[in-house]
């Protein structure tokens, strides 16, 4: 039994399958990080230490440079301080027993003339009684204005809450931190020298991922999409494109302009670098998949 073929058939369905698994390759790719930092100072002051040597790794949050931050304790301790005094003033309801103590006593003095005079007639004279009815709205007056004052004392306690939050802020900032986990790549700053906020005091780089980043035809645009798995390999121009020693990474961005002299587009990949082969500056290339199909019709 013979079996027929039509051939234009077998042609296109050739063709599209190399079309889709078609190539390209991209020279001249830089590999850079894909997080860097010049970690500022963040206080004016003196640095008085450098914690970290060119090529430490650093984890995120560990201390890199200081300060000198003796004036920065002293005002905590101070708020500190402060805040105790309130806060002892604040929990102390003693004026207020004592308003209520003597409030107390009047109303019973008051109450004592009212039954004298019920029991004996204008025992008690009418001033007397206007004078300790006097006493006791005054004594009512004094408590509420304990109260009054408590409450105040309370809210001065929140206010020197806020101060010592304050001046251990300013503490914190003394500090000079990481902001990620990374390799030190330079220190600028040394210690003795003045600085302002915002100066550069150590160049932090984060090589555990890399941006693989060149140029590629605009047309790359439109035949592979963002997301896409790509391979790096270290290489110069005109070398080709070994089957082994690359590594696998996703395409991250593409560039919406063209260059209008080159009609090519920026695009980058992100890469795995988490076993430290590759470094930020080497050059090499990289495979892009294109992921159009020819007709097969």
């Amino acid at each position: 039994m013979k079996l027929l073929f039509h051939i234009p058939m077998v042609a296109s369905l050739l063709c599209g399958t190399l079309a889709g698994a078609a190539e390209t390759t991209i020279d001249s790719v830089v590999l850079r990080p894909m997080v860097e930092a010049e970690v500022p100072a963040r206080q004016t002051g003196v640095l008085a230490t450098i914690a970290v040597e060119e090529g430490a790794v650093v984890a995120e949050g560990e201390l890199l440079a200081s300060l000198d931050d003796r004036a920065a304790k002293l005002a905590v301790a101070k708020a500190e301080l402060e805040r105790a005094q309130v806060q002892a003033k604040a929990a102390s309801e003693l004026r207020i027993e004592y308003a209520d103590k003597a409030l107390e006593v009047a109303r019973a003095e008051m109450k004592r003339s009212s039954e004298s005079n019920e029991k004996f007639a204008r025992s008690i004279s009418q001033s007397q009684l206007d004078v300790e009815r006097l006493t006791a709205e005054k004594l009512e007056l004094e408590r509420r204005q304990a109260e009054h004052e408590l409450e105040i004392d309370r809210y001065e306690l929140k206010l020197k809450e806020n101060g010592v939050e304050s001046a251990r802020l300013d503490l914190e900032l003394h500090a000079v931190k990481a902001p990620f986990a990374g390799v030190v790549a330079l220190v600028r700053g040394r210690a003795g020298e003045w600085v302002e906020p915002g100066a550069p005091v150590v160049r932090l780089v984060a090589v555990d991922r890399l941006r693989a980043e060149g140029f590629a035809p605009a047309e790359i645009a439109a035949t592979t999409p963002v997301g896409s798995k790509v391979k790096f390999a270290v290489g110069a121009d005109g070398d080709a494109f070994p089957a082994a020693g690359h590594i696998e990474g996703t395409l991250r961005f593409i560039s919406p302009e063209i260059d209008p002299i080159t009609g090519q587009v920026r695009v980058w990949a992100e890469i795995d670098n988490s076993d430290g082969k590759f470094r930020p500056g080497q050059q090499g290339k990289l495979s892009l998949p294109e992921m159009t199909t020819a007709p097969t019709n």
